[in-house]
């Protein structure tokens, strides 16, 4: 048991020095360019178009979940 717990703190001390200088490398000061903004916002459209779908069937399903239960209601109130 004391061998896991040694090699996954091994691992995992390996791991974050090896993520801690991947974010310390230096990037250019001067910004993005037009090309990688059109790629971030070619996925940004996927997502909306992709959410807006998923709403609409979202809140087809709650109205029809709801509606079913005063439709059973009113035929049980009209067959008394």
């Amino acid at each position: 048991m004391k061998n896991i717990v040694k090699g996954g703190l091994v691992g995992l001390v390996f791991f974050s020095t090896a993520v801690s200088m991947a974010f310390a490398a230096s990037t250019p000061e001067e910004g993005g360019s037009l090309l990688l903004a059109l790629f971030v916002g070619f996925f940004a459209l996927i997502i909306v178009f992709q959410l807006v779908p998923a709403c609409l069937l979202f809140i087809g399903l709650v109205k029809g979940l709801f509606s079913s239960r005063e439709q059973e209601s009113e035929a049980k109130r009209s067959q008394v």
